[in-house]
């Protein structure tokens, strides 16, 4: 209830923004800095585009784990707005004065799946990682990805962390876990389930790993300083409420987190 009320509260806040700057595509084209975390690329790249089209606006993207993103952010780095893989650095952005309060939102809910690039490697998930026949599996780095941390949550639940942690092999950032696992060098690994959806590659092997084995990922927007005055910014963080954004949201295989209520105050801000 509380992470609705903030989305309806920080979505209604960017949208007036937005409009007491002016409304979209009838001010000059800017360019919005974004930091985001590696698993929405598929995503962000296509939103971009969508908000090219209806602003004139454009997005430049800089992808990696959220950690990294938010030490770069730390040391000064010129990002306007931060499209994080989790809750709790955004609002540390905010608390350390790197953030305008009052912006963060929910923008999607990530889904966690475990996948192999060769077909019929196995039915179930949990009995494959207990069999521990296979000699790698990989993750993103626990320690700046929230989807390394809900994998090691995974097998901790699973009961089988200290049999598999010696064949874990750890990618800088989610992108990286896929690679390993794309390229064979990797039998299985955690990966999102939005890049097994862009996958253009084999099918291969996916098991949905069920919710009740890792913490819900909720991913958040949050508006940097440097992005504090940017019409551009403001637009862009608004346009991730849009419906147009959350189509292709949820087409990534996202789950959206704002309710139907969120939708109906967008509409009413049009």
């Amino acid at each position: 209830m509380l992470a609705l009320t903030s989305a309806r509260a920080a979505a209604a806040a960017l949208l007036t923004s937005a409009l007491l700057f002016g409304a979209p595509g009838r001010a000059a084209a800017d360019e919005v800095i974004a930091a985001v975390a590696a698993n929405f690329t598929d995503a962000t790249r296509e939103i971009a585009a969508a908000f090219q089209e209806a602003t004139g606006h454009t997005v430049s993207p800089s992808f990696a784990s959220s950690g990294k993103l938010f030490a770069q952010i730390s040391h000064g780095a010129p990002f306007q707005v931060f499209l994080s893989a989790d809750t709790e650095k955004p609002e540390r952005a905010v608390a350390d004065g790197l953030a305008v309060a009052g912006t963060r939102f929910p923008y999607a809910s990530g889904r966690l799946v475990l996948w192999s690039a060769a077909s019929g490697a196995f039915d179930d998930g949990a009995a494959y990682l207990a069999a521990g026949n296979f000699a790698h599996v990989a993750i993103a780095n626990p320690k700046t990805a929230p989807y390394g941390a809900a994998a090691l949550e995974v097998l901790e639940k699973l009961g089988v962390a200290t049999a598999v942690a010696a064949k874990l092999v750890t990618g800088d950032n989610i992108t990286q876990a896929f690679q390993f696992i794309a390229t064979g060098n990797a039998e299985a690994g955690f990966v999102a389930a939005s890049q097994v959806i862009a996958w253009d590659g084999a099918k291969g092997t996916l098991w949905e790993i069920p919710a009740e084995l890792y913490s819900p990922i909720l991913q958040e927007a949050v508006l940097l300083k440097p992005g504090e005055a940017s019409e551009a910014a403001r637009a862009f963080l608004a346009f991730l409420s849009s419906d147009a954004a959350r189509e292709i949201i949820a087409r990534h295989g996202y789950g959206l987190p704002s309710g139907p209520e969120d939708v109906a105050l967008l509409t009413a801000h049009e």
